[in-house]
C-alpha cells in the first residue's frame, strides 16, 4: 500500500537539498502524527469516563464530548483534559460543566420501568 506522498511512489531524491527537503517533510509528518496519536488517547479516555460516570454508550460518550466542545466553543482535546482532570477530583469550569451536564441528560437512557 503506497500512498502518494511516499518516497516508494516517487523517485527519491539524489541532491543534497531535495534530502534535506525531504527529511524535513518525514519530520513534520512525524510530529503531526505524534500530535494526532496523543490526541486521539486523550479524547478515547474522556470517552471512558464519559461512559462510566455517564453510563452511555461509547457512541454517545463521544457525541457528549463533541456536543459539549461545539456548545461551549472550546476544542474537544480541551474538553477531553479537563474531563479527565475533573475525573481525578479538579473542578470543571462552570461553563463546560452546565453544558456536560445538559449533554448527557439528553444522552442518557430513559429510566428502567419498576
Amino acid at each position: 500500500m503506497t500512498s502518494s506522498t511516499h518516497p516508494s511512489s516517487q523517485s527519491l531524491p539524489t541532491t543534497t537539498d531535495g534530502l534535506v527537503k525531504e527529511l524535513q517533510r518525514v519530520r513534520a509528518e512525524n510530529r503531526q502524527l505524534k500530535h494526532a496519536l496523543a490526541s486521539h488517547a486523550l479524547v478515547d479516555q474522556a470517552i471512558g469516563v464519559l461512559t462510566v460516570l455517564g453510563q452511555i454508550s461509547p457512541s454517545d460518550g463521544f457525541t457528549v464530548l463533541r456536543e459539549v466542545s461545539q456548545h461551549t466553543n472550546v476544542r474537544l482535546t480541551v474538553v477531553a483534559e479537563y474531563l479527565l482532570k475533573h475525573a481525578q477530583g479538579a473542578a470543571l469550569p462552570d461553563l463546560l460543566l452546565g453544558e456536560l451536564h445538559a449533554a448527557l441528560a439528553r444522552h442518557a437512557a430513559p429510566p428502567a420501568a419498576t
